[in-house]
Order: C-alpha cells, then structure tokens, then sequence
C-alpha cells in the first residue's frame, strides 16, 4: 500500500468507480458528499462496448447485471396509445437503443458504494468548502469545519460541480446548454407496463414510462424544449412547476402521471448540457464524469464515459507514480478522442429534436457510413491499458467482454428512453 491520499469528491457514479480502482492501485481514498446519503432513483442509465469491459475488470458484471432494469425492449407509440416503432435490448449485439445493461443511476451507484464502502473512507454531508495547493499537496477545508491534508483532489461531483467552479472557474465557462430539459420521478404502476419502455413524442416534447425491478412502480419520464434555463438546480418545487408550465396540454397519459408529481420520492429535473474543457486539471487537482465532459444524456453514453475515465485516471496516476501532472496528461490524451466522439453524439441527438417552428430549417440527414463509424467511436473508440506494471490489489472475474459486432446506424439516447 502506497501512502498516496487521494480525496474525490461526489458519490454517484464516477467518484465510486474512481475509489475502486484507486483502492486497487494503492492510494489510501476518502469520498466527500454533500448529499446525506446514497440518491436513489433517477434516470436509466447504460453501459455498452468497452465501459462493459471495465465492468468485468471490476469484478463487478454479476452484481450490475442483477440490479438491472430487466428491459426487454421499446415501444414508441403515437397519441392513442398505438405501436410505431420496436426495439429489442439484443439489437446490435446488446448496445442498441435499449441497453443490455441498463441500470437506474440510483441501483448502479448503490453497487458501487457496497463495492468499496469496506475500504473507501465515505463523508456524506459534507463538501469542499475551501483549498489550496503547492508542491506538496492540496490543503482542504470541509464545510463541517475539519481540515485536511491530500496528495490529490479529484472533482466527480456532477455537471454543477463545486469544485470545478473553485478550482477552474464559473460554471458558464465550461456548461454548454443543449436547448432541452430532462425530467425524472418514480410512480405506481397504475399503467399495466411489463418490462417494455413506452415512449411518446411530439412536436419537441415526450413523456414516457420504463419499467424498475419492482414492478409496482415504474419511471416517469419527460423531456421539453427550452432556449434557456434559469431555474435553480436545488429548487425542487419551481422545477415541478415548470415542467407542469411546459407538458401542459401535452397528450397520451401525460396527465395521468402529472397526477402523481407531488407524491414522489424521487424527482430530477435539469437541464440537458455538456461540460467542455481545455484541460481536466490544475496542479494536483483533476475533474472525471460528468464534471470534467458531460456528454449529456443525449448521448447515451455518460455512465460509459465515467466507468472508463475513472478506470484510465486511476491507471495512468498509478503508472506515473502518482505524478499528477504526468499522470493527469496521459488520462487526458487517452480519454479526449472517446469522449469527442460522444459529444458529437450528444449534440447530433439535440439538433435533431429541434423544432423550432414551421419556418425552421430542416435538420439534414447525416452521412449513414460516417454516422454508424461515429457511433463505432463512440462506443469501443478508446484502449484499456492492462497496466500489468501497476499495483492491483484484485482481479476480475469472468473471460474478457469482446466489443460486440458493428452496430447499425442507430444514435442510442437516455433521453429518449
């Protein structure tokens, strides 16, 4: 065991992840979260291609495919309820429109906190009020009022996190708003769904529902056009309002979910967006997820980006001797062209669900060959160095995850789903 101590700050998906393989290399890791627990709940979120591989490398396949979704397809339906169009979650070899992993953040991060709860230190109400850094190491001072001393700080603290804000400036710097918000909240299960996702669009707007594991709920789901978004991220009762404003009048069982929107336990609303950074660290300090490269979940591709940074960021920091700035350079020349390619994903998807009005321009059709090698990049476009110089504490279980065969043509989206 190295004396490294690493601090990663945010405990949903990617700081977790990151704490597994920090563990593993050697570092000595404490998570910070500011909510007081695990979220539950929130939207259904994927893992294809090489993040699958990651996954394995974990040790972690059986326990994430056993929290899964357990959705054996789509149906999107016109305004009476009618079937336009089916997928199936074995289309393009599981990493189609319906995921063969497909998991609820909430579910996934839950296995990843039982993952490494046993040798991660985890904070929870708590965050990073202040820091500084030198030569040294970063000095850190908690909102609960203790202070401590780090090797490392990395930031997996989310699209609206605080410690990019601290460290590389104001949020409007890097949060490109892609013109639509995203809302998420569990209801009862009054709808007869069946392990088949149902979604409705029209004119900009959905609504959906997609099955859980407890069948006597299942997840609402909606998305709305919006030039601008204002509204304060934490402010959950101007959030409901707003998205009564904007799905009012909107058919199918809109109305009838709405019904449910104030007995919830769960609700998530944001808007859709992408973090673009020159760089993803300063010094000691390095950002991972959502927080350094949100691809939005227009993308399909968030948790994938996550699962693999946190695997290459551990890896190259181990490699280098925990070297931040040698090792921060080689996560960052290893992850820019994966994460670029779902970018472009993500802001394809959002061009696409602009309707602007009748005047508006159409959206041409893309190029199907370039389409389906963007998609191929997007899914597998990034090595997994086996870093067999590298201390590792564990191994994985199960053969090596093959990339499947070449999808279709076919952009894979959260949002829709």
């Amino acid at each position: 065991m190295s004396d490294v101590r690493v601090l990663v700050a945010g405990a949903s998906i990617a700081g977790p992840a990151l704490a597994h393989w920090l563990r593993r290399r050697g570092a000595e890791v404490t998570v910070v979260e500011r909510a007081p627990g695990l979220r539950p709940g929130g939207q259904a979120v994927d893992a294809r291609g090489v993040a699958k591989e990651v996954i394995r490398r974990m040790g972690l396949d059986a326990a994430v495919r056993a929290a899964c979704t357990e959705t054996v397809g789509a149906y999107t339906v016109d305004v009476d309820g009618n079937v336009l169009e089916t997928y199936r979650a074995d289309d393009d070899g599981g990493d189609g429109y319906i995921s063969e992993i497909e998991i609820l953040r909430g579910a996934l991060s839950r296995v990843l906190h039982e993952d490494t709860r046993d040798g991660v230190e985890y904070v929870f109400g708590d965050r990073i009020a202040e820091l500084t850094q030198d030569a040294d190491g970063v000095d850190v001072l908690f909102a609960g009022g203790e202070r401590r001393h780090f090797d490392l700080v990395i930031g997996a603290d989310g699209l609206h996190s605080g410690l990019r804000a601290m460290v590389f400036g104001p949020r409007e710097r890097f949060v490109r708003h892609l013109g639509l918000v995203l809302a998420f909240y569990s209801v009862p299960n009054e709808f007869g769904l069946d392990r088949w996702l149902i979604d409705y669009q029209d004119s900009g707007r959905s609504a959906g529902l997609r099955p859980i594991q407890d069948a006597t709920r299942a997840m609402a789901m909606f998305s709305f056009p919006s030039a601008d978004f204002d509204v304060d991220y934490r402010d959950v009762a101007a959030q409901k309002r707003l998205l009564r404003e904007r799905m009012a009048g909107f058919g199918w069982l809109t109305p009838r979910i709405l019904d449910h929107l104030d007995n919830t336990p769960d609700f998530y609303l944001d808007q859709v967006a992408q973090v673009v950074m020159d760089r993803w660290s300063k010094g000691r300090v390095g950002l991972l997820g959502d927080a350094a490269f949100s691809s939005s979940p227009m993308s399909g591709q968030g948790t994938g980006l996550a699962l693999v940074g946190a695997y290459l960021l551990a890896g190259e920091l181990a490699a280098a001797g925990w070297d931040p700035a040698a090792g921060f350079a080689g996560y960052e020349a290893r992850m820019r062209p994966f994460v670029e390619a779902n970018q472009e994903i993500g802001r394809m998807h959002a061009r696409s669900r602009d309707v602007s009005g009748p005047e508006a321009e159409p959206v041409p059709e893309p190029d199907m060959e370039s389409l389906m090698e963007l998609v191929e990049r997007a899914i597998n476009g990034v090595e997994l160095p086996d870093y067999a110089g590298v201390p590792d504490s564990g191994a994985p279980a199960g053969p090596p995850i093959t990339p499947s065969a070449r999808p279709k043509a076919t952009v894979w989206t959260d949002e829709q789903r």
